[in-house]
């Protein structure tokens, strides 16, 4: 038998080998570009002393190009699982200091590992991404890792939360994992994602662009909108991943984690009574109105600077997550468009996936107009909308603060496509058409007073949500000040509620 001592330390060189990765001095290229290494990431995300590492001292099998001489324990690939807020997790980071964290057939294997024990047993997986790519020496190995990768990603998609961080490049076919994941982080000026790269750009199309320009966490967070979250600093995001999954149920069977708070459900706000201005024309801030009605003010908004036509986002009231998703009259009007459509969409199914109650507030005047918007296919973009909402099965509580006008109001969850419960502000203007729009088609020729006797006639008819009322279609009318108490005696009325869509493999929504 082995000498007890030399097994011992043959354990702890043969660890302390593997948690060096590349070596020191990959380690210190790493912290000396700001960058934190693998494992001092999972270090700053997961509760001190949870981690477990799977797999660490696994290598590659390939022999191409010299890799049997590089063989490294872990082959670039930190992954096992923790707690977070005392709560079970799985996490897997690419390693750059090992052959610049590419993936290979190994490796990819113990993600594929993680991110099968992760659904098998409910909980989230969290990926942190600082990559080159495919490991070129392994050809369609690698590839054929990716593709593992995506399908289990698939798979896992509504069952349990898939996280995202980019930490480092993310270019090529490692892209779409993060992609078919359900939130993307990434960290300003260190993040970068991009299917081809600025020189493969300059190449083809002549176009002169760093990676910053082409891929950035600013782009991505802002024009494409691939991210939904963008920190200041690797630990600043990673808080950001903690406090994110703080809304979320660990699977689609669990309920969301209950935050206890001192404030007060039946509490009004005086205040919410001045908010909306008297002239229909003048902007208010939709977030002063959100932050006013959730728990402790605290909202966390999801996707803050892409199409800020509409604001979604995870609060608290009396306790539970909501999802919410509200116009945002302080831009553009709060009027729907193309990238506003696909935000809330995604958003509304992912709350609905994981039973999460909807709450939506609505001032909107209608669908941009315009060539760009109709070209762009604004009719198929604006119908995920309506697919959306109409899908879910989640309690949804929706109301009308002002202005609610065409097919705008009608997908913005109205009584008619299925939410349990419709409230208006006296404010609310729920119509075809605005009052200018409307004369302006039905009394063209009019002029004068007899224009501005029609005009206050048509303000009386619809500018006002008491005709919605009469009809069924709005079940309350609410003063402001009573916005917060009014939603959560909605939401615990609905709590129980029971509505299964029918049987079928899954729906076509027009993408």
């Amino acid at each position: 038998m082995r000498d007890r001592k030399v097994v011992l330390d043959e354990f702890n060189e043969f660890s302390r080998i593997a948690e060096l990765g590349g070596g020191q001095d990959k380690i210190d290229k790493q912290h000396e570009q700001g960058k934190l290494t693998a494992r001092e990431r999972i270090d700053v995300l997961l509760d001190k002393g949870t981690f477990v590492e799977i797999d660490k001292f696994v290598i590659h099998n390939c022999s191409n190009f010299g890799l049997d001489k590089k063989k490294i324990s872990g082959d670039g690939i930190v992954s096992g699982y923790g707690k977070i807020d005392g709560r079970l997790v799985y996490v897997y980071a690419y390693d750059f200091t090992v052959l610049g964290g590419s993936l290979s057939r190994t490796n990819a294997n113990k993600i594929t590992k993680v991110q099968r024990l992760a659904l098998k047993m409910g909980a989230p997986i969290i990926a942190i991404n600082d990559s080159g790519g495919a490991r070129i020496q392994e050809g369609v190995s690698a590839l054929a890792g990716y593709g593992d990768i995506f399908y289990q990603n698939t798979i896992s998609s509504g069952v349990i939360p898939q996280i995202s961080v980019i930490m480092g490049p993310c270019a090529g076919g490692a892209c779409y994992s993060p992609a078919l994941t359900d939130f993307i982080f990434m960290v300003k000026e260190k993040s970068h994602m991009f299917v081809t790269g600025p020189d493969v750009v300059k190449t083809v199309t002549h176009e002169d662009i760093d990676k910053e320009g082409l891929g950035g966490a600013a782009v991505h967070a802002s024009k494409s909108g691939v991210a939904h979250f963008v920190g200041d600093t690797e630990e600043d995001t990673l808080m950001m991943v903690r406090e994110l999954l703080s809304f979320l149920p660990s699977n689609n069977f669990e309920e969301c984690p209950f935050a206890n708070t001192m404030d007060d459900p039946m509490r009004e706000d005086e205040s919410l009574n001045d908010l909306i201005p008297e002239d229909p024309s003048k902007p208010y801030d939709m977030i002063e109105l959100i932050e006013s009605i959730v728990d402790d003010g605290n909202f966390f908004e999801v996707h803050k600077h892409f199409a800020q036509n509409i604001i979604v986002g995870f609060a608290h009231m009396a306790g539970k997550t909501v999802g919410i998703v509200a116009d945002q009259p302080a831009f553009q009007a709060g009027v729907l468009d193309i990238d506003s459509s696909d935000k809330a969409a995604r958003f509304i199914r992912f709350c609905d996936c994981f039973n999460i109650p909807i709450v939506t507030l609505e001032d909107v005047p209608g669908f941009l107009p315009g060539c760009t918007q109709e070209h762009n296919g604004i009719i198929r973009h604006g119908a995920k909308i309506v697919y959306a909402y109409v899908e879910a099965t989640v309690p949804k509580v929706t109301l009308i603060t002002r202005k609610a006008y065409g097919g705008a109001y009608i997908v913005l969850a109205s009584k008619n496509i299925g939410t349990d419960v419709n409230l208006a502000y006296p404010s609310a203007e729920i119509a075809v058409l605005g009052a200018e729009g409307a004369v302006n088609i039905l009394y063209r020729k009019q002029t004068g007073e007899e224009r501005a006797q029609t005009l206050a006639e048509y303000e009386k008819t619809f500018s006002n949500p008491y005709r919605a009322a009469e009809l069924g279609y709005v079940d309350e009318i609410i003063l402001p000040a009573q916005t917060r108490q009014k939603i959560i005696q909605s939401l615990d009325m609905a709590q129980t509620k029971n509505r299964q869509n029918p049987a079928k493999k899954h729906g076509n929504i027009p993408l």
